[in-house]
């Protein structure tokens, strides 16, 4: 069998350039003898890896000399405490903006540590509020929201204005896949299954003045600024997925840096949202103003339409199209490395299936 179209919302399919390098470097690195993964972390060959990815990510981003990039270990969910731990100290309170799952999640996780106003709670999560629509506390320590929510397939259409309030954004989902501008953010934190490489790795980029304010108490494992000065080495790090992403910075790079990506991903997601606005058998679950480049999701008119629509798709070698267990439908992840050949055989796929069952 050879490869599949894998619409996986994460773990998700990797660039084959990626996957190449890594298979052919898997029992040799370079004339070294060994595989990355049997390297020491201390050692010299490893830390010019480390450096090199480092480096990587901060050149595609753009990400300022005043922000530290820490590889770490448990998540994005491990920095829904984390975040709280480090940043809720200064005033004792937060706001959360609450537009999906996951933002849900990461506030009830907040309510742990401090007081936490819901700037906005978007149920059913179809849409994305507006500014004006935001209630912001003045004293807040920071703003944190979700900037794609992967389960309803929306993503944020612009940039919250909280004044002096820290902007701190979970970008697990779109991490990659448009240039932003990181010196607008106090921290921007991602688990590395969607668009960066394997799961194991989360990136957090921390502005420099934010890296003090965890207590005592915060376990040091946990603790950004031991993990800068220790070049997130405090203990032995995700050392392969780092690799990897340095892998994937380098696929980036070659296709053109952010910029080419964001114009690829929306031709990619205009491919399927035209297909699923041409005829009245899909209905989107997010509004046309929220839409996400990298998740796109509809229904058909039943159930039994929607388990029908992912086996007939499977049978078709496009995997992993089922919705998520707690919103059902129908889910098409299209990250970087989903090819335009993907979501074009997808579409045509859906023309097809509306005619035979409408």
């Amino acid at each position: 069998m050879g490869r599949v179209f894998n619409f996986s919302a994460g773990p998700s399919m990797l660039p084959e350039f990626v996957l190449q390098r890594a298979a052919e470097e898997m029992l040799d690195y370079r004339g070294t003898g060994m595989s990355v993964m049997e390297m020491s972390h201390r050692s010299k060959l490893y830390l010019g890896i480390y450096e090199a990815t480092v480096q990587r990510m901060r050149d595609v981003m753009g990400i300022p000399n005043n922000y530290k990039v820490l590889f770490l270990q448990g998540g994005a969910t491990l920095q829904f405490a984390s975040i709280p731990m480090h940043l809720m100290g200064r005033t004792g309170k937060a706001d959360y903006a609450v537009t999906g799952s996951f933002a849900k999640k990461a506030m009830q996780e907040a309510k742990k540590y401090g007081e936490v106003n819901i700037a906005c709670d978007s149920k059913p999560y179809a849409a994305i509020p507006a500014q004006s629509e935001l209630t912001l506390d003045p004293n807040a320590s920071y703003f944190h929201y979700c900037g794609n929510n992967t389960i309803f397939g929306t993503l944020w259409p612009y940039l919250p204005q909280t004044g002096d309030v820290p902007l701190v954004c979970d970008l697990s989902s779109s991490i990659l896949s448009q240039p932003i501008d990181v010196s607008k953010y106090g921290v921007i934190y991602a688990g590395a299954q969607k668009n960066m490489g394997p799961a194991g790795l989360t990136v957090v980029i921390v502005r420099d003045d934010l890296l003090d304010g965890a207590s005592e108490i915060v376990p040091s494992v946990m603790n950004w600024r031991g993990m800068a000065d220790n070049d997130s080495m405090l203990n032995t790090p995700p050392s392969y997925g780092i690799y990897l992403l340095g892998l994937v910075l380098e696929w980036i790079e070659t296709m053109g840096g952010l910029p080419a990506m964001e114009t690829h991903n929306k031709k990619k997601a205009a491919v399927l949202y035209d297909a699923m606005d041409a005829c009245d058998f899909y209905t989107p679950v997010a509004d046309k103003g929220s839409r996400s480049l990298m998740n796109v999701t509809f229904r058909c008119p039943n159930e039994d339409l929607d388990k029908l629509f992912v086996k007939q798709a499977a049978e078709k070698d496009m995997l992993t199209l089922a919705g998520h267990r707690s919103a059902g439908g129908v889910r098409a992840s299209i990250y970087n490395a989903m090819p335009m050949a993907g979501v074009e055989t997808l579409a045509e796929f859906m023309g097809e299936f509306a005619k035979a069952n409408g």
